[in-house]
């Protein structure tokens, strides 16, 4: 995934997601349950994507790979940015989307949960 399109298409496939501008039309949030599991630089060259993260393995992508970064404008300790520029494999990118997704609708309530499928 290293286009809008190609993350837009992914996060469609997540139960509940939401597309959102609420800080203007340069950023793409999206959200689950009315919470943000994804924002999408859309003005950034190359492409930038933060994601929620669980901390310790957070910590681990940061060390592993240059392109993942704490979260911009995030709780560094909750939030990774990825630099989209073809050095982190795209399934490494999708399996990053759908843990910030699961972990948002993980905080949800029961009733929420329930509402998107989740149990």
């Amino acid at each position: 995934m290293q286009t809008v399109s190609q993350l837009r298409e992914a996060c469609r496939q997540l139960s509940g997601s939401t597309e959102t501008f609420p800080f203007g039309l340069d950023t793409l949030v999206l959200k689950v349950g009315g919470k943000v599991y994804a924002l999408i630089g859309l003005n950034a060259d190359p492409l930038q994507l933060s994601l929620k993260c669980d901390p310790e393995r957070a910590e681990a992508l940061r060390q592993e790979h240059p392109a993942i970064v704490p979260g911009y404008h995030l709780n560094k300790r909750h939030w990774n940015t990825l630099t989209l520029n073809g050095s982190l494999p795209g399934p490494l990118v999708h399996e990053l989307l759908e843990h910030s997704h699961a972990l948002v609708v993980k905080s949800l309530t029961k009733v929420q949960r329930a509402a998107l499928g989740e149990g």
